[in-house]
């Protein structure tokens, strides 16, 4: 795993998936893939396009006052972000919103009853504080006192009572409504048996919501922090429908507001007076960029027109570490990037072993040390390493050499019915990015070399990705992938349910949906653990799934901009960020000050003689 130290990016990768490194060579057994590897990402060559050399700002050395914020005279005049922020949101609606790149506006729109550091660590949010009853099934939360919409109007308990309702009414379609799941009633108003009245929240005063939970859940509070459960303001759906989240109508509780929304271009945010620790927020706005292409969110960084990028292109590994490691950011992520397969319709339903050969085909040890390079750990599991209280379980083919691999991925693909007379011919859809492209052609060379199947290969903008992958009309094979919304193993494992919003493959077994059920309701942590265990073996079984590899976060930020921390999450709220002046700017800011000290001693001075000869 990598991990990240300032000024610095450090690696480290796993070793043992296959019996010697991949060789780029002619006439090798890896022919096919190493021309594809070749052509993406060089072989012994260095980058196939080397930037120009640029030199960043050094920042200031930081100083604080005696409230704890960052002292005025290091802070930049200007406090505005720019943000590289990957596909362009579907919505603003937080209880029907999806993906990673929405998720980080809304946590700047919005604010759930607890919030995260910038470590990570869960704190206070909407509420200063809560109670926990001994059982751990009854938690009780205090709202602020000056907790306020962004309209002025007052935060109470029962907004957050309308919301969760809201999001988990069937009506609201909210794709992640199941975070709910261990309040009171969830389940059964998710599945039409009772109104969303019945969900066990309830506002014991205008300041106090009592949440009831039917079963014990450790990481309980860690949900709270999912924009499924963050308040809307009613009032404002009321009256404009489904446009409330429209610039201008958008009334929300966080440290921002939004200001301006134009589709494809960019979401502007700006300070939030009403927030209730506006006081400790310096940003004066933040813009958020939809740039789906790494490359060129990688150039408008290099020209200065952006703060933070969402990606960095694979094949600039070696520059960037090379030539800007003070902004380079690199470090473990809670997320796994699989492929997935569409279990509804052909040539994937009811063929395992044709899932199998795929699975075995593809080796992980090239695509990340000739691919991604930025540090990505092989897998052949969903859940990735690291979680509390949880080891994944490996496969038995994770243990063997690639060669034992592709020889078992022959046979299965033969027993599938297919063969070099016979191949298999498949549509492998992804989403508009350079990254993705790079491990879809990999990955299809991988499949030709190895099985003589003939993928056509689909990039579709995200939208219509997710569409697809939803609808499961059109889709076979599809890029996907899950960070954990939460830091638990469950997270990975309900994604797979059979009534999940985000099932795209279209799983559906009783057996497994009984697990996960089992999993909700049990209390004791080493019965629970291992519940999990069997539910990710059954998914591995099954071959559900194609995993690749462990997610790192991999993106630039300028030196100047301070106040974030790496995280596992990789959840990083604008109001914890700020800007100080660069070296160059406080030594200019001291030599004129300097110049009108003494313009101003010299005048003094003059005055001073003059008053004397005046005297005299």
């Amino acid at each position: 795993m990598s991990v990240a130290v300032p000024g610095k990016a450090v690696f480290r990768s796993r070793a043992g998936l296959r019996s010697e490194p991949p060789v780029c060579a002619a006439g090798m057994h890896w022919s096919i893939v190493a021309l594809a590897v070749l052509a993406l990402a060089g072989c012994g060559k260095g980058d196939p396009v080397e930037p120009a050399p640029m030199r960043l700002a050094e920042p200031v050395a930081l100083a604080w006052d005696a409230s704890g914020k960052p002292a005025g005279h290091v802070l930049a005049d200007e406090q505005r972000l720019h943000r590289g922020n990957g596909e362009e949101p579907q919505t603003l609606d937080p209880h029907r919103a999806n993906g990673v790149p929405t998720a980080n506006i809304l946590r700047d729109l919005f604010e759930g009853l607890t919030t995260t550091a910038p470590d990570g660590r869960l704190v206070p949010g909407a509420a200063g504080r809560w109670d926990i009853s001994r059982d751990g099934m009854v938690y009780t939360f205090y709202l602020r006192e000056t907790g306020t919409w962004s309209n002025g109007d007052p935060l109470t308990a029962d907004d957050f009572v309308f919301s969760f309702r809201r999001s988990v009414d069937p009506a609201t379609a909210s794709a992640a409504a199941r975070i709910l799941m261990p309040v009171e009633n969830a389940q059964a108003i998710l599945a039409g048996e009772q109104p969303p009245e019945a969900l066990g929240i309830e506002a014991l005063n205008e300041r106090t919501v009592q949440i009831r939970l039917d079963d014990p859940t450790p990481y309980f509070l860690g949900l709270l922090t999912h924009a499924s459960t963050y308040p809307v303001h009613s009032p404002s759906l009321a009256e404009f429908g489904d446009d409330f989240v429209r610039p201008g109508k958008l009334v929300s509780n966080g440290a921002f507001r939004l200001v301006d929304w134009q589709p494809r271009s960019r979401i502007v945010l700006e300070r939030n007076p009403h927030y209730h620790a506006a006081n400790r927020v310096i940003l004066d706005q933040v813009v958020f960029y939809p740039i789906e292409d790494e490359n060129t969110e990688f150039q408008r960084f290099r020209a200065g027109d952006l703060h933070w990028t969402d990606q960095v292109p694979s094949n600039q590994f070696r520059w960037l570490n090379r030539n800007l490691p003070q902004a380079l950011s690199v470090s473990p992520w809670v997320g796994t990037y699989f492929l997935g397969f569409n279990l509804t319709r052909e040539p994937f339903k009811d063929n395992l072993a044709l899932r199998q050969a795929l699975t075995l085909a593809v080796d992980r040890e090239i695509l990340t040390e000739k691919v991604t390079h930025f540090g990505e750990i092989p897998t052949f599991n969903l859940i990735p390493a690291g979680l509390p209280d949880y080891v994944p379980p490996d496969p038995e083919y994770a243990e063997w050499t690639q060669l034992e691999r592709e020889q078992r991925a022959l046979e299965l693909y033969q027993q599938a019915g297919y063969s070099p007379d016979r191949p298999l011919e498949v549509d492998f859809r992804y989403n508009t990015s350079e990254n993705h492209r790079k491990i879809a052609v990999a990955i299809s060379a991988m499949w030709k070399q190895v099985l003589g199947v003939r993928t056509r290969l689909i990039n579709e903008e995200f939208r219509v990705f997710l569409q697809n992958r939803s609808l499961k009309r059109r889709t076979q094979v599809y890029r996907a992938g899950w960070i954990g919304d939460y830091q638990d193993a469950f997270t990975f494992l309900e994604l797979f349910h059979s009534q999940h919003g985000r099932n795209d493959a279209g799983y559906a077994h009783s057996r497994y949906d009984r697990l996960l059920e089992q999993i909700s309701h049990e209390r004791i942590p080493a019965r629970r653990r291992n519940l999990m265990v069997e539910a990710e073996r059954m998914l591995l079984a099954d071959q559900v799934i194609l995993p690749v590899y462990t997610y790192v976060t991999k993106r630039l930020v300028s030196p100047l901009l301070k106040g974030w921390e790496p995280n596992v999450m990789d959840f990083h709220p604008s109001r914890q960020m700020y800007f100080v002046k660069s070296r160059a700017e406080a030594l200019d800011e001291q030599a004129n000050s300097e110049n009108k000290d003494e313009a101003s001693s010299g005048d003094d001075a003059k005055a001073q003689s003059k008053v004397e000869g005046e005297d005299a």
